[in-house]
């Protein structure tokens, strides 16, 4: 099939659906086309160029037959993407384009008064509740000091006791 006649069935084929299924046409042509460019990139990594080297010919040539047939792919590739590309536009040119401020949901001025009020009260019980968190902290860590000194003396205790305890015997 010429790739004029291909351009041809495609466009006929493009008219007769919808743009959701042209922006999935799309979608499915870009990943063959990073895929075949994958896969030409593997044959390049694998192949050798024949620059003195002994080389075989024939391996040469089968491998540069099938990055020309993979490059080919590709070209076609990129112009269904374009055929997609442009009827997507041709279809989506009479719609009116929306503004993107309505598109992000926001409050209105006399509910953001409200909210402001709503907030600052937050805000105040937020504070008041770190203040009282800080002060048990403050507590927490005096009880600790506490301990550690009760602990401390009981350690000296106990090592007076097994003092006397071993002079004993």
């Amino acid at each position: 099939m010429p790739p004029g006649a291909f351009a041809g069935t495609q466009a006929q084929a493009a008219r007769e659906v919808n743009t959701a299924s042209l922006c999935r046409i799309g979608q499915e042509t870009v990943q063959d086309i990073v895929f075949r460019t994958m896969e030409i990139f593997q044959l390049l990594r694998n192949m050798q160029l024949p620059n003195g080297v002994t080389y075989h010919t024939g391996t040469y040539q089968d491998r540069l037959g099938k990055l020309q047939e993979h490059l080919r792919q590709l070209s076609i590739l990129f112009r269904k993407l374009r055929l997609v590309y442009d009827k997507c536009n041709e279809n989506c040119a009479g719609l009116d384009p929306v503004p993107i401020e309505q598109l992000i949901p926001y409050v209105e001025e006399d509910g953001s008064k409200h909210d402001d009020r709503g907030a600052a009260s937050q805000l105040r019980f937020a504070s008041e509740e770190r203040r009282e968190i800080m002060e048990v902290n403050k507590k927490l860590k005096q009880k600790n000091q506490q301990l550690k000194q009760i602990m401390d003396q009981l350690r000296n205790l106990i090592w007076d006791i097994n003092a006397m305890l071993a002079m004993r015997n």
